[in-house]
């Protein structure tokens, strides 16, 4: 049994280790370049000079995710208005993401982070090496392209209001410097 522990831990401890940290407020966001559900290769650098709203989750039409990316949906004219713009980043397919967006009728991008990788440099992987999934993290990309907001803990139903608040916050905050 305590071979079967130790093993068990020395394992979970390689799977730990091969995840990235979530990147530091004020650093530079992690670039990318993955296809949208249309199959058009979207790059961070496409939203350099507008405020982004990069949000990861973990599986398309599930319950928590449908929730989050319907909320998103039902705010975007708030979110828009505010200058920024939703991105959704999940490890599933362009197909996957495609029905998904059709179904809920998501007005935003949806990326296909089919290798993890994205995931991974944004510390937002969860990987057990049989299944693998993005975590429910958001991140507030400001027009120069650095993180200015990070969320770890997501209320999906309420997350696109918390992230209206935060973007009016941060922007106030930026205009008075």
């Amino acid at each position: 049994m305590r071979k079967f522990v130790v093993g068990l831990l020395s394992m979970l401890a390689l799977i730990s280790a091969a995840s990235a940290e979530v990147p530091a407020l004020g650093s530079a966001a992690p670039g990318f370049s993955l296809p949208d559900q249309d199959g058009a290769m979207r790059r961070l650098d496409e939203w350099r000079g507008r405020w982004l709203v990069l949000y990861f989750y973990p599986k398309d039409d599930t319950p928590g995710c449908t929730t989050e990316a319907c909320s998103f949906r039902d705010d975007i004219s708030l979110l828009t208005g505010l200058g920024a713009q939703v991105v959704g980043i999940s490890v599933d397919d362009t197909a996957s993401h495609k029905a998904f967006a059709e179904k809920y009728h998501l007005p935003f991008p949806l990326l296909a982070d089919s290798t993890a990788a994205v995931a991974r440099q944004y510390g937002a992987l969860s990987d057990w090496l049989v299944v693998r999934m993005a975590k429910r993290y958001s991140f507030i990309i400001d027009p120069a392209g650095r993180i200015a907001k990070v969320y770890l803990s997501v209320d999906p139903a309420r997350h696109a209001r918390a992230i209206a608040a935060d973007l009016k916050s941060l922007q106030a905050n930026t205009a008075v410097r």
